[in-house]
């Protein structure tokens, strides 16, 4: 569906509570990957959010290597609870809460879309 959007025509984007695949030989079918993320930064207009959630912690190792180190986003957590607490605006989603639930936490990463130079 990414690439059938046009250029800069996004605002924000969420990716809440993706499935993990925990299998080593599945991480290729994880959302959030380079690929993922070079098609979002494509979509997204200038200055956008980009918002991930999981309570996966290997999921979250996994964005976090990904994630704020592509050239086109900057992480803007400046403090732990800016990952760790959901802000009022983040709608809840059933698998969150499901997450409470079972005893796990969830982790909330908030990026930004850096604006392009000389386009």
């Amino acid at each position: 569906m990414l690439k059938k959007l046009p250029d800069r025509s996004l605002a924000r984007v969420f990716i809440l509570f993706p499935d993990p695949w925990r299998k080593q030989r599945h991480h290729k079918r994880r959302l959030v990957s380079t690929e993922t993320l070079d098609e979002l930064a494509r979509v997204m207009k200038d200055g956008s959010e980009l918002r991930l959630a999981t309570d996966h912690i290997d999921y979250l190792r996994w964005m976090l290597e990904r994630a704020p180190v592509h050239p086109a986003f900057e992480w803007l957590a400046r403090r732990p609870d800016d990952w760790r607490v959901r802000t009022p605006d983040w709608p809840q989603t059933r698998y969150e809460r499901k997450a409470i639930a079972a005893g796990r936490r969830p982790h909330f990463l908030l990026l930004r879309r850096k604006p392009r130079i000389g386009v």
